[in-house]
């Protein structure tokens, strides 16, 4: 596994830093004594195969699962003493929408941000192309209209740690372009995105950190 970059980032502000982590899934280690850090400014793409480890990774750093060694930690607070702190940093989009179908977009975006303005919520739905689609319920829409009404969250939230699963999944080249470009805007803001994609991040992404978990097929 290789973190290219890791040497420049801790000349920036730190963030998160992950320590030694090892994580074994049916009985098979995926990553073992991985460190890294994350600083203000950083985007880093996790990449490797199916089965390496990547959502483990990403489910880790956001405290929804433990690793079997070693630990995570938030400006240099191990999580279980500032969990509060971090969640309250952190905008998490797991590689399903998580959406509600039931509700239209603009009624997922006032449940998860019911302090915005109406004129933003709207504003966020047109930066991700779906003005005319607002009151529609979100089930009717499409896999890649529901991915965006996910995605529509980036536009709205003040979290400065963005961890996104595939968010490029189900979406054409302008929806990318657009999103490339939000994450570029919030790291020159000081923000900083972990995220996993297939495939390489166009060129219209600013240099990317690259954190490379190869299958280590190792069995305990």
């Amino acid at each position: 596994m290789v973190d290219s970059g890791s040497n420049l980032a801790i000349l920036k502000s730190l963030m998160l830093e992950a320590h030694n982590l090892t994580c074994v899934r049916d009985e098979r280690v995926l990553f073992a004594q991985l460190s890294f850090t994350l600083c203000a400014g950083d985007v880093m793409q996790v990449e490797g195969e199916n089965g390496a480890g990547k959502t483990s990774l990403l489910r880790i750093l956001t405290g929804l699962s433990q690793p079997d060694a070693g630990d995570v930690r938030w400006q240099r607070q191990p999580l279980a003493r500032c969990r509060a702190d971090w969640h309250r940093a952190l905008l998490w989009l797991g590689h399903q929408p998580g959406v509600k179908c039931s509700l239209t977009p603009l009624e997922n975006l006032r449940f998860w941000f019911p302090q915005a303005s109406a004129a933003a919520r709207l504003q966020a739905l047109d930066a991700v192309d779906l003005t005319g689609y607002e009151t529609l319920p979100t089930g009717r829409l499409s896999a890649g209209q529901q991915r965006r009404v996910a995605l529509a969250r980036l536009w709205l939230t003040r979290a400065t740690v963005w961890i996104l699963d595939e968010p490029l999944t189900a979406l054409d080249r302008y929806g990318i372009d657009r999103l490339l470009a939000r994450l570029n805007s919030h790291r020159r803001q000081g923000g900083a995105v972990v995220i996993t994609s297939h495939q390489p991040l166009p060129p219209l992404m600013e240099p990317v950190r690259r954190l490379t978990l190869a299958v280590q097929g190792t069995t305990i």
